[in-house]
């Protein structure tokens, strides 16, 4: 049995990573495991040295000949490898999936990542999903946006949380808020610099700490410069250590506009960061945050309700506690290899399950969803 990860490349992100570890999850089981990129070769996080890493090629920018030299090594691949397991976690890759496996009997299953209202390839995505065996969705109102005939595919999800991240810090906090993402126009992280000048006029020892990259960083860096608050941020960039680095953060915060399931989120509450979470369209943020409870929700797009929230945190220390005491559960809820088992029943490869801590070294073995 091979799987193979359908993915654009393996440059950072919350995608990426989770399939960093899925794929190194299904390695420790024995499983054949490949990457297959389709627009470059980069890839920023550790894999096991058994896994696959194939580039089919560049990005395109348009060039035909690069599209069509891409589907013809996919095509090559997936008949070299016939009856393998597809699993793409990109809109366009499951579009050229569903092209050049056509007859070689590779089942699919589609992951997606994001509201699927968004983007442009409506009709040309329904007609590739419906290729798909399974469509795994991060959350049930993320089910209802589907055409009828492609809900009768869907199946719900969570994306795993890495049991390798740092342990809940205990201690005094540092003044800090972070960011982590790209600097895009769907994470908005126009309105957390907004928001963030809006907190510190009452609280001005914290800094912020952006990391990530994106097309925006030179719009971001004039705006906070524009909003009289550049000397209180600190720009990172993309930081594979970012988890080290953010473990004693005051605050954690995901302005997003809309999402999927936010990982890096996911990781900032399993690590006992306090969240500050956009309650994002399709119901990604509210799946896992009960507010005041062990996070708190604010409206998309909302600064002044964003920058009330981050004066919630820093000025009442006892909610900020339990914040992160409550937070920090969720790491023992959705361990990795529970939902690579879930992945495999979805797809109809339950007879390779090895659930639980069968043949490895797992830490929580009554780990459950």
């Amino acid at each position: 049995m091979r799987i193979i990860f359908v993915i654009p490349n393996m440059t950072g992100g919350g995608t990426e990573r989770v399939i960093s570890l899925l794929a190194n999850e299904y390695r420790r089981r024995g499983i054949g495991v490949t990457i297959l990129m389709f627009a470059g070769e980069e890839c920023a996080y550790p894999l096991d040295p058994g896994v696959e890493l194939l580039c089919v090629s560049p990005q395109s920018h348009g060039d035909v000949r690069v599209q069509w030299k891409r589907l013809r090594r996919m095509r090559r691949y997936f008949r070299e490898n016939r009856g393998s397991l597809i699993y793409s976690f990109s809109v366009m890759g499951t579009v050229f999936s569903a092209i050049t496996a056509v007859g070689l009997h590779c089942p699919m299953l589609v992951s997606e990542r994001n509201d699927p209202r968004r983007g442009r390839q409506g009709p040309m995505r329904d007609l590739a999903y419906a290729r798909a065996v399974k469509i795994a969705v991060q959350t049930r109102e993320c089910a209802g946006y589907f055409p009828r005939f492609l809900q009768k595919k869907t199946v719900v999800i969570p994306n795993p949380v890495d049991l390798t991240l740092p342990k809940p810090f205990e201690g005094e906090r540092e003044k800090t808020a972070v960011f982590v993402g790209r600097l895009h126009r769907q994470k908005n992280p126009g309105l957390l610099l907004e928001a963030f000048a809006i907190f510190v006029e009452k609280f001005p020892e914290y800094t912020l700490h952006m990391y990530g990259e994106g097309e925006l960083e030179t719009q971001l860096k004039e705006m906070s410069g524009n909003l009289s608050i550049s000397n209180q941020i600190v720009w990172h960039g993309f930081c594979p250590d970012v988890r080290s680095r953010i473990v004693k953060a005051g605050m954690y915060i995901l302005s997003s506009d809309f999402e999927g399931i936010s990982n890096s989120m996911l990781e900032a509450m399993a690590m006992g960061i306090p969240v500050v979470a956009t309650d994002c369209p399709i119901g990604g943020s509210a799946t896992y945050i009960r507010d005041g409870e062990n996070g708190l929700l604010v409206p998309v797009g909302d600064r002044e309700r964003l920058a009330q929230a981050m004066l919630r945190l820093a000025s009442d220390p006892k909610l900020a506690a339990r914040i992160c005491a409550n937070g920090a559960k969720i790491r023992e809820q959705y361990p990795v290899w529970v939902i690579a088992d879930r992945l495999l029943e979805a797809a109809g490869a339950g007879d390779h399950v090895q659930g639980g801590n069968a043949g490895g070294n797992h830490n929580d073995s009554d780990a459950h969803l």
